[in-house]
C-alpha cells in the first residue's frame, strides 16, 4: 500500500509541475512576443514607448509599454513570479522523490564514478548551485554587456557542466541535472534579479523618484535568457524516458546540440516576432536541423559484437533470471516493487514473456543500457551483447 500511495504522490507532483511549468513558459512566450510587438503610433500617452493591439477570446486589447515607467502605478498591478517559483519548488520535490530518495539506483553508476547515494546528493546540490553562480558571474561581468559573447559564454558553461555531469552521474542523472541546472538558473533570474529590480523601480516611483532604467535593462536581459533556454530545458526534463539520448560516451555532445538547436529555433521565432522577415533569419532553421540530425546519428544504436552468435534460450534466461526477474516477475523479489508489482506490468520470467517484450528489453537493457537501474546486479557488457544477440535473432 505504501508503494501505491508513493506512486500517486509522484503522479500528482508531476501533474502540478507540468501545470505551473506550462503557465511559466506560456507567460515567457507571450511577454517576449508582446515586447516585440509594440509599435509607435501617431497618438500615444506621454512617456509611452509603443502600443500593441491584440484580439483573443472574442475581445480586443490595447496594451501600452512605457519607456521606463508610468508617472504613477495602480493598486492592482500584476506581478508574474509565482509560476516560476512553483515550477522550481515542484521540480525540486520531484528531484528529491525520484532521484535523491533512490540516489543509489538513479544517480549512481559505478562504471562512471563509485560513490554512495548520500554523496551523490551532496554533489548534486553543489553542482546545481555552482551553475547559477557561474552564469550570474558572466552576466555581471564585462562580457554581460556584449550579447554575442555572453551567449557563447553561457552556452560553453552549460556544456562544461554537462560534461561534468556525464562524468559524475548515471546517464539519466546527467541529463536530468542539466535540465535542473538550467531551470535553477532561470528561476534564480526571476527571484534574484528580475523581481528585485522591478521592486526597486516600483519603490522609486511610489517615492516620486526617477527609476533607474539600467535595472529594467538587466531584467529584460535575464527574461530573454529564460526565453531562449525554455526549449532545451523541456527536452532535458523528459529525457529520462529516452535512454538512447544519454547512455553512450558522447552524451555531452548531445547536450550541446540540444542547447544549440533549441536556442536557434527560439531565435528564429523571436526575430520574426520582432518584425524581421523569415528569410532574413531562415539560416537558423537549417542549422538547428543539422544539430538535431547530428544527435540522431550520435545516438543511433550500435550493433553488438555477438550479433551473429547463436544464443540458446537457456543462456538468455540465465542472464534475465540474474539481472531482470527480481523486478519483472509476477511477485517481484526486489523490495521496491514487492507491493506494487512488476514495473509497468512487464514480465520477464519466461522465454515467452521475454519474446513478447523483446523490443523494450533491446531498447532498455542492450542499446540504452538503462536497465538494471543503477546496474545493481552488475550486468556485464558481454552479457548485454549476448542478450542482444538472442533478441536480434527473434
Amino acid at each position: 500500500m505504501s508503494a501505491f500511495v508513493i506512486d500517486w504522490f509522484n503522479l500528482f507532483l508531476r501533474w502540478f509541475h507540468l501545470i505551473v511549468g506550462i503557465a511559466w513558459i506560456g507567460a515567457s512566450f507571450h511577454f517576449v512576443w508582446l515586447d516585440f510587438s509594440f509599435r509607435k503610433r501617431e497618438t500615444m500617452n506621454p512617456g509611452v514607448y509603443g502600443t500593441s493591439w491584440l484580439v483573443h477570446g472574442g475581445g480586443f486589447y490595447h496594451v501600452e509599454k512605457y519607456q521606463v515607467a508610468p508617472p504613477s502605478l495602480p493598486d492592482d498591478l500584476h506581478w508574474f513570479k509565482w509560476e516560476a517559483y512553483l515550477t522550481f519548488l515542484s521540480g525540486f520535490l520531484l528531484m528529491v522523490a525520484q532521484y535523491y530518495v533512490n540516489a543509489s539506483s538513479f544517480l549512481v553508476d559505478p562504471q562512471i564514478l563509485v560513490m554512495t547515494g548520500p554523496e551523490a546528493v551532496v554533489i548534486s546540490l553543489f553542482l546545481l548551485f555552482s551553475g547559477w553562480v557561474g552564469y550570474d558571474f558572466l552576466c555581471r561581468s564585462a562580457i554581460g554587456r556584449h550579447t554575442g559573447w555572453l551567449a557563447i559564454s553561457v552556452f560553453a558553461l552549460i556544456v562544461l557542466e554537462g560534461v561534468l555531469f556525464t562524468h559524475v552521474f548515471s546517464g539519466r542523472g546527467a541529463f536530468i541535472h542539466t535540465g535542473a541546472m538550467i531551470g535553477t538558473m532561470m528561476t534564480a533570474n526571476v527571484f534574484r534579479v528580475i523581481i528585485p529590480n522591478q521592486r526597486l523601480v516600483t519603490r522609486d516611483l511610489l517615492a516620486g523618484r526617477d527609476p533607474d532604467a539600467e535595472l529594467l535593462r538587466i531584467g529584460k536581459q535575464r527574461s530573454l535568457h529564460n526565453n531562449y533556454l525554455t526549449l532545451p530545458v523541456l527536452l532535458f526534463m523528459v529525457s529520462n524516458h529516452y535512454g538512447f539520448l544519454y547512455n553512450h560516451p558522447q552524451a555531452w555532445a548531445v547536450i550541446a546540440l540540444i542547447v544549440l538547436a533549441g536556442g536557434l529555433i527560439r531565435h528564429f521565432i523571436n526575430r520574426v516576432d520582432a518584425g524581421a522577415t523569415p528569410s532574413s533569419v531562415f539560416w537558423t532553421l537549417p542549422l538547428a536541423a543539422c544539430g538535431l540530425m547530428a544527435t540522431i546519428i550520435i545516438t543511433a544504436p550500435q550493433s553488438g559484437s555477438s550479433g551473429h552468435r547463436d544464443v540458446t534460450d537457456a543462456e538468455m534466461m540465465a542472464i534475465v533470471g540474474t539481472h531482470c526477474s527480481s523486478c519483472h516477475a509476477p511477485k517481484p523479489r526486489h523490495e521496491a516493487f514487492r507491493d506494487s508489482g512488476p514495473p509497468k506490468g512487464v514480465l520477464l520470467d519466461t522465454v515467452a514473456h521475454v519474446r513478447q517484450n523483446r523490443q523494450g528489453v533491446m531498447t532498455q537493457s542492450v542499446q540504452g543500457r538503462i536497465m538494471p537501474l543503477g546496474n545493481e546486479s552488475k550486468i556485464t557488457d558481454e552479457e548485454r551483447a549476448t542478450l542482444g544477440a538472442w533478441l536480434a535473432a527473434r
